[in-house]
């Protein structure tokens, strides 16, 4: 991958809220915009500002999945000061409104956000066990992820190391 693309993927992810321009990220690796572009949708396969918009669901799902922060709130995290467009825009990436995954999730998850919460690892506490159950939630991560390519990739380099 290009160099100058990796820095405008890093700077994406240190900014979700989106201060910066498309302007600004092309004057920060010396290109114009278009050429920015094209360098970076043959390098990752979109466009940098849909790349940015499947970053901010990201964070959304993630914080969704974790806070209890407001729908609101969320959108504002992840640079969106409207929050219908941001109901819409989550919608239309993980085909569930924010709140309603939110709910599905919970009602997934409670036994796991029970034990985090009490502090209690796995059945019998065994490193062999929670290795494997880490391997299969980073696999169900990586399923269920709109940037599966990067989380597959966290998922090897882990089990690798």
């Amino acid at each position: 991958m290009d160099k100058r693309v990796e820095k405008i993927i890093q700077m994406m992810r240190e900014d979700v809220r989106g201060e910066l321009s498309l302007t600004e990220f092309a004057q920060s690796v010396n290109l114009s915009v278009w050429r920015l572009c094209h360098i970076f949708k043959t390098d990752v396969g979109m466009p940098p500002i849909r790349y940015l918009r499947l970053l901010r669901m990201e964070r959304a799902k993630d914080l969704l999945e974790s806070s209890f922060l407001s729908v609101k709130e969320i959108a504002f995290q992840v640079g969106l000061n409207d929050e219908s467009h941001f109901v819409r825009d989550f919608k239309s990436t993980y085909g569930f409104s924010p709140a309603l995954y939110r709910s599905r999730f919970k009602n997934n998850h409670p036994e796991e956000e029970h034990n985090e919460t009490n502090g209690i690892k796995g059945n019998n506490g065994s490193k062999g066990n929670e290795a494997s159950k880490a391997k299969q939630h980073l696999v169900q991560i990586a399923k269920h992820s709109v940037l599966p390519s990067l989380h597959l990739m966290v998922y090897m380099f882990s089990y690798l190391n």
